[in-house]
């Protein structure tokens, strides 16, 4: 049912980024078949890991199935090759040579099928200095000045978790850059390499602050800024009972409401449009949201234009009523999980299916695109799978 229903993508296993892209493309109907390392023996046996075994709970890993490859045996880089005859798109996300190295670069995949997208996923970008150093998300993020925004005042810069990188300037990027690809390649019958780097992914997520830096209204210093904490009416505010509420009435008609809802009649906050007096504003603020609990002031507050939401942890957030109403959390194989995004009124994506054990699907898998008896029998013989 989803837009992407009839696309074919082989998936060579990683972490964090690539996973993700998958599971985009997959919840938005693609096949995506997942291509892992041969487990060694007695790994079934070894206890879940977040990142690298999650089983069932591995929620990137979700809507497609798995085929256990040992790249190193005879005949099992063909196998793969013989996956991208029949493929779409193939993601990747090793260091740059990687897979030149293995014998499954661009120019090799080309040779067998020259419409197929060629996606990679990197930190660094396949050139460059950095490209073949190792780092992780708050390595790429820093760079492109996105990890020095975000902060309080006079602290050390605070990673925004790996949301910056990995995924939105990451696996989201290169999940566009593949989409965007795969439409070329219907009028000129030509599949391409997308270099997605999440340095750059994170630097484009910077775009409209690097305008307002542009027109002077954007300053290095942490906590000074429209957007970043330091505007008495953009930031959270701690409540009664420990809570937390995100308050952000940017506009003057929003912050009336505020003003209105909340009782406050004090003049020194009906105008916080002068910097200079954000600091103080703040603090009488925080004094007015300590007087009461956070459900207390979200009866008062939310739904309103005061544009004031309660700040919920993961347990609490799939129970808001407005994500209950919308769907945005489902349940699968018992893990609470984001439902798939975004929404289409013709084509909608779902979730394929649980997210799979490390080859559980390899023969079957295999057969389904196109490999015969007795490949599979040579690939058994080898110890490839």
């Amino acid at each position: 049912m989803g837009p992407l229903t009839g696309v074919k993508v082989v998936e060579m296993a990683g972490i964090g980024p690539g996973p993700f892209c998958a599971m985009m493309l997959a919840d938005m109907g693609a096949e995506v078949l997942r291509v892992e390392r041969k487990p060694a023996p007695g790994a079934d046996a070894a206890p879940p890991h977040p990142v690298f075994n999650p089983g069932r709970a591995g929620v990137l890993h979700r809507g497609r199935r798995s085929v256990a490859l040992d790249l190193k045996a005879p005949g099992a880089v063909e196998a793969v090759l013989r996956l991208v005859e029949g493929a779409d798109a193939l993601i990747e996300g090793f260091r740059p040579g990687v897979m030149e190295r293995l014998g499954l670069g661009p120019e090799v995949c080309e040779q067998r099928n020259p419409r197929m997208v060629f996606g990679r996923m990197t930190g660094w970008g396949q050139s460059g200095p950095l490209a073949h150093a190792a780092g992780h998300d708050i390595d790429y993020i820093a760079i492109s000045g996105a990890l020095h925004a975000i902060g309080e005042a006079g602290r050390a810069p605070v990673p925004p978790l790996n949301l910056v990188g990995d995924f939105g300037g990451g696996g989201m990027l290169l999940a566009f850059g593949v989409v965007c690809a795969l439409l070329e390649a219907r009028t000129s019958g030509r599949g391409q390499v997308v270099d997605a780097a999440m340095c750059d992914g994170a630097a484009i997520l910077m775009a409209m602050l690097y305008g307002f830096r542009g027109m002077r209204q954007w300053s290095d210093t942490r906590g000074s800024n429209l957007l970043d904490g330091g505007a008495p009416f953009y930031g959270t505010y701690r409540c009664a009972d420990g809570g937390y509420l995100a308050v952000g009435p940017i506009e003057p008609q929003f912050y009336a409401e505020l003003l209105r809802r909340c009782g406050v009649d004090d003049p020194d906050l009906t105008d916080p449009s002068d910097p200079s007096g954000w600091s103080r504003q703040k603090e009488k603020w925080a004094a007015v949201f300590a007087t009461r609990t956070r459900d207390e002031w979200c009866e008062r507050l939310e739904g309103s234009d005061a544009c004031v939401v309660p700040v919920l942890g993961l347990a609490d957030a799939p129970d808001h009523p407005h994500n209950r109403a919308r769907g945005t959390f489902v349940e699968l194989e018992g893990v609470v999980q984001p439902a798939p995004a975004p929404r289409f009124s013709r084509t909608p994506g779902e979730i394929q299916g649980p997210p799979p054990l490390t080859g559980e699907h390899t023969e079957a898998a295999l057969v389904d695109w196109g490999l015969s008896a007795g490949e599979i029998g040579s690939l058994k013989d080898h110890g490839a799978i």
